[in-house]
């Protein structure tokens, strides 16, 4: 029963390590997607407006 329990916690330990590569590949391909776009049409950054004031700011890394 030892030996089960513990091929489960493996078992799981693998797919969160799995989903968590791959969720950080999206986001590393989605940053390089985002940067290549940049450079192409020379802007500095994505503007992205504030709903509660209305202002235009540069999109930060972690939106």
């Amino acid at each position: 029963m030892a030996q089960l329990i513990t091929l489960l916690i493996l078992v799981c330990a693998a797919w969160w390590l799995y989903r968590r590569f791959v969720s950080d590949a999206q986001k590393l391909a989605e940053r390089s997607r985002r940067a290549q776009k940049e450079r192409k049409t020379g802007a500095i950054g994505t503007l992205v407006k504030d709903p509660a004031t209305g202002e235009y700011r540069l999109k930060r890394e972690d939106e």
